[in-house]
């Protein structure tokens, strides 16, 4: 793309009630510091990396409903983590404000609701890898 920054660096945003709450959780759950802070918007990066995730204030912010349901404001992304121990990244994840999702389409990801009420996955890569 022209002109794009030599050093890329990209990332998701993520709007919230309170943006600089929502990112101390993910701060906290990631291991990621802060690396841009302004009243209503946090950037996290993880120290080695060019990508980052951001938070910024809403008003009347509304969270996604999991699973779907008609009528209702629907998820238009989730984070997706990838874990070793599922369960006790589970119980991290909940000691530091997070909820279980009722609903848990699969066995090798758990579904969790960050404070603000956004979907996020933490799952097991059960794949061997081969592509033969």
């Amino acid at each position: 793309m022209r002109g794009r920054a030599r050093e890329p660096w990209w990332g998701t945003v993520l709007e919230a009630p309170d943006a600089h709450a929502l990112a101390d959780f993910y701060s906290r759950l990631l291991d990621w510091p802060v690396a841009k802070e302004e009243p209503g918007w946090v950037v996290l990066a993880p120290p080695d990396g060019f990508v980052y995730l951001a938070f910024q204030h809403a008003d009347g912010f509304v969270p996604p409903v999991w699973p779907p349901v008609p009528g209702e404001q629907r998820m238009t992304m989730h984070l997706d983590v990838e874990v070793e121990d599922l369960e006790t990244s589970v119980a991290d994840a909940v000691a530091l404000g997070a909820r279980v999702a009722s609903h848990q389409p699969q066995a090798n990801v758990r579904v969790l609701l960050d404070p603000a009420g956004h979907p996020f996955c933490l799952y097991v890569d059960t794949s061997t890898g081969d592509s033969s």
